[in-house]
Order: C-alpha cells, then sequence, then structure tokens
C-alpha cells in the first residue's frame, strides 16, 4: 500500500542543502504578509534595477523553476527521470502583449515538442493560449462580440498558432496540455481545444484541455466533452485541476454583478473534482486523463479506482501530476509504486517568471494547510537522516 508520508522516497532526490533551503522557503510563504512584502520589494527592485535576480535564481527560482532556458532544463529532467518520473516543460512566460512575442512563445513551445521526441523523460508538452494572444481578444471572442476585421485577422492568426503547436505534437506522437484560463476567456479556449481534439485525437489523446472544477459548470462540461468526443469519433483529453483564479474570478463577479462561477466551498470543489476523477477512468477507454492535484485524498481515490476497475498502474491514459517543488511526497511514491507521474517543469527568464513564482507563493499561502504539510515532511525527513 502506498503511503504519501514516507519521506525516505519522497525526498530521495533532495541533499540535506535542498532540504534546508525547501524548509526556509515554505517557512516564509507560509506568512501572507511576508509574501506580500516579498512581493513589493522584489517590484521595487527590479524598477529600480537592483542586482537581485542572483539571488532569486539561488532561492526560490531554484526550487520551483527548471531553468531560465531549455538547455538549462536538462539536469531537472534527467534528476527527475532517475525516480522514474517525467518532466512537463512548462514556458512559464506571463503577461506579453505583442504579436512577436506570441510568434516566439509558439517557436519555443514547437521546442519542447522537438526535445520530447528525443527524450522519453518528457511525457507531455504544454503551453497557455494567452501566450499566444492577446487578453482582451480572448475575451472579446468568449463574449460572442463583433470583431473588427483587423480582429478577425489577428484572431486567425492566434488559431494557426494553436493549429501549428497541436499539428506538431500529433506528429511527434507528443500529448500536448492546453492550460485553462480565466472564466471569461475561456470559451474561446475550449472552442480551440475541441477543434483541435477532433482533428488530432482520431487515433489517441493527442490534445488536451483543461478542466478547473472549482467552477460549478466544469463537471458538467467534461461530460458534454465527452459526448461531443464520442459523437466526432476521437478521444477525449482531459487535465482535471482545482483551479488558480478564485480571487480573481469572485471579484470580476462581484464587481460586473454577474452570478460567481465558482464553488460555494473548498469541499464542493473537493466532490466535484473526485467525481470527475471518477468520471475520467469509468471511460478510460475513451479518455486521456492527466490528474493535476497535490491533494492526498485526490491522489488516493484515484489510486482505488485504479484498484477497483483492475487498471494497470501504468496505464497510459493516466497521468498523476504535480508541481516542480511541490508535493514530493505524492510524486515520488506514486512513481516508486509504478504509476505515471510528472511533474510540471516552469522555465524562462528570471524577470519574465516572476509573475508565475510570486502567485505560486501567494497561493500556497492561500491553500488551507499545504504549506503545513510541506513543512511537517521536511522536519520528518531531518529528523529521520539525523537519527541515522
Amino acid at each position: 500500500m502506498i503511503s504519501f508520508d514516507n519521506t525516505e522516497i519522497a525526498f530521495a532526490g533532495k541533499t540535506d542543502k535542498d532540504l534546508r533551503r525547501s524548509y526556509w522557503l515554505f517557512k516564509m510563504v507560509s506568512s501572507p504578509s511576508f509574501v506580500n512584502f516579498g512581493k513589493s520589494m522584489t517590484d521595487f527592485a527590479l524598477r529600480t534595477h537592483l542586482p537581485i535576480t542572483g539571488m532569486i535564481k539561488a532561492t526560490i527560482f531554484k526550487q520551483f523553476v527548471g531553468g531560465e532556458d531549455i538547455a538549462e532544463c536538462s539536469k531537472t529532467i534527467a534528476e527527475l527521470g532517475k525516480y522514474n518520473i517525467g518532466t512537463i516543460l512548462d514556458y512559464s512566460v506571463e503577461g506579453a502583449e505583442k504579436e512577436s512575442a506570441f510568434d516566439a512563445c509558439t517557436k519555443e513551445t514547437i521546442e519542447t515538442i522537438h526535445l520530447a521526441e528525443k527524450d522519453k523523460n518528457i511525457p507531455f508538452c504544454v503551453f497557455k493560449v494567452t501566450g499566444l494572444a492577446r487578453f482582451a481578444l480572448l475575451e472579446k471572442v468568449s463574449a460572442a462580440g463583433v470583431l473588427t476585421e483587423a480582429e478577425k485577422t489577428e484572431y486567425e492568426r492566434v488559431k494557426q498558432r494553436v493549429f501549428t503547436i497541436c499539428k506538431r505534437a500529433h506528429y511527434a506522437g507528443i500529448p500536448i496540455l492546453i492550460d485553462a484560463e480565466e472564466s471569461w476567456i475561456q470559451e474561446a479556449v475550449d472552442e480551440m481545444a475541441n477543434t483541435m481534439m477532433s482533428q488530432f485525437n482520431k487515433e489517441r489523446p493527442i490534445v488536451y484541455n483543461t478542466f478547473q472544477l472549482y467552477r460549478k459548470d466544469r463537471l458538467a462540461y467534461l461530460k458534454q466533452s465527452l459526448a461531443l468526443a464520442e459523437t466526432g469519433s476521437y478521444f477525449l483529453g482531459a487535465k482535471l485541476v482545482r483551479g488558480a483564479y478564485m480571487e480573481k474570478e469572485r471579484e470580476r463577479a462581484k464587481e460586473k454583478g454577474y452570478p460567481d462561477p465558482m464553488q460555494a466551498t473548498k469541499e464542493d470543489t473537493d466532490t466535484d473534482y473526485n467525481a470527475a476523477l471518477k468520471f475520467c477512468v469509468e471511460h478510460i477507454d475513451r479518455i486521456g486523463l492527466c490528474a493535476g492535484t497535490h491533494n492526498e485524498q485526490s491522489s488516493m481515490y484515484l489510486l482505488e479506482l485504479i484498484k477497483g476497475k483492475n487498471i494497470p498502474e501504468n496505464h497510459k491514459h493516466i497521468f498523476f501530476s504535480q508541481l516542480l517543488g511541490m508535493s514530493d511526497h505524492i510524486s515520488f511514491n506514486l512513481a516508486k509504486a509504478g504509476f505515471n507521474v510528472a511533474k510540471y517543469v516552469p522555465y524562462g527568464p528570471v524577470k519574465e517568471v516572476l509573475p508565475y513564482l510570486i502567485r505560486r507563493a501567494q497561493e500556497n499561502t492561500s491553500v488551507k494547510g499545504q504549506t503545513g504539510r510541506e513543512l511537517s515532511l521536511i522536519i520528518k525527513e531531518k529528523k529521520r537522516r539525523a537519527g541515522h
């Protein structure tokens, strides 16, 4: 039986120095006031060109990011691979608004596919549509707004970028995850994801859409997506997550006066997430499932579903996934037991990846018990090692 309390397996890839760094990082991000202060100080330092990138790279960057470019990630990919854990290279540059940046992001994503073709330790690639398109354009399309001629041309370029990436992934036989976005631009993303799945998932799941189960409507949409796939005779690729934009979603709904799309409670989210897992496992012959979760109960529930259906541990349609630097007790123990596991490994220049890192720190402080659990396991492993 798998135990997520086994810290010897969980931290097998960490030196004593790595453990100490992780301990202090999680200690710091456990304080919301420290995280907010750190964000303000970092913003100030970058604005005034203070030389802080070296310090960031040696601490928080080293914990949660693979490197500044694909080549720098090679050590992380190989290290995780030693423990049968795959890498999902995630180019985490956010907030670009220029066509040149969108083209560069397309090229970068295709580079990760090229590498995945040659490296068995990269089972998936990934992109965010906001890395390929203006946010405001996606918002207008999602709201069924009337596009100008210039916007129509611009949106065709967006769809072409998405097509180019998905076609390349299909040719390489490498599954590609399309990350979820805010609810008010997700409609456009869903439409593109479904179109790509209908073209490239005829033989097996290649293109995966992401379902954020902290939204009230996503379990129903997951079921609707399978119905579409069955009608169109293609496989559904489904990455399941809880979600990352809750505060922003609630604020906008309140400000604009529309019903809050978020679940009323954390328990409601957990219930829908587990129901989504069950639905996917019940239709595993037609669905490729990537379970993105740091939740021990959901991970254990998926194990029970797999066992209950007599599905092999390494079934090619089922992957567990966690972020680099987090929930190693889940990732490493699952991989050791023979399950398919892949870590999201963000990468990019330090300054460009900072928004991602700050968001990750803020999420850690807001997810009840997450940081405390990470700290307790690190302390347990430090004591275990000291006792040897």
